[in-house]
């Protein structure tokens, strides 16, 4: 499987995303609540879409049922700016009732459609067994396959880490991408007229 840069470093934030969801400090498994309360945080988080859009995502996990795989492997294979139209994937996935009404809501803002379209392509790879990004935790506790493919992706990550300011080489990825998260929440909030907090 072939995927972009783009879904490839969202992607790998996608995942980190849901496990700093997954447990608490206790190490209890929270995950469904915690996704329950994103849901319900829907006004403000619909804000975030394009600048942030793997954060926002993770409302929609487990909210799609793929009916024809080839199209998503597609969709993940292309660029921020090639994604095709949302409503071309209609017959490729199916949403379950309740992440319709989420979607219903979402295409209403004007990045709303790419976004659900990039929604889609993220938690397409995050429940793919074996997918690049996932750690061997992911997918029923098995281990992912640690193929070739997924080595390279692995290298192209590294090397665009090493290019970002934000990179620090004694970080684990989960640092790195917990760390890129936090500065595109502080962009976002700073845009919209807050002073940026110290770090």
């Amino acid at each position: 499987m072939s995927i972009s840069p783009f879904f490839h470093a969202l992607g790998s934030a996608y995942q980190a995303e849901m496990d700093d969801l997954a447990s608490d400090s206790e190490g209890k498994d929270v995950l469904r609540q915690r996704l329950a309360e994103k849901r319900k945080e829907l006004a403000f988080l619909r804000q975030m879409i394009e600048i942030s859009p793997e954060m926002v995502a993770v409302v929609f996990n487990q909210g799609f049922h793929f009916n024809q795989p080839a199209a998503l492997e597609d969709l993940v294979s292309r660029e921020s700016d090639e994604l095709p139209e949302w409503d071309s994937l209609a017959h490729a996935l199916t949403l379950k009732p309740w992440a319709q009404e989420l979607a219903k809501e979402m295409v209403k803002e004007p990045m709303g459609e790419w976004f659900m379209t990039v929604a889609a392509g993220l938690e397409y790879l995050y429940a793919k067994p074996g997918a690049p990004m996932r750690t061997p935790r992911d997918a029923d506790g098995g281990e992912t396959d640690g193929d070739s493919d997924g080595e390279d992706h692995d290298h192209d990550l590294d090397q665009d880490q090493s290019d970002d300011p934000l990179n620090d080489p004694d970080d684990t990825d989960d640092e790195y991408n917990a760390r890129r998260r936090e500065e595109a929440g502080q962009d976002w909030m700073e845009a919209q007229g807050f002073d940026r907090k110290d770090h």
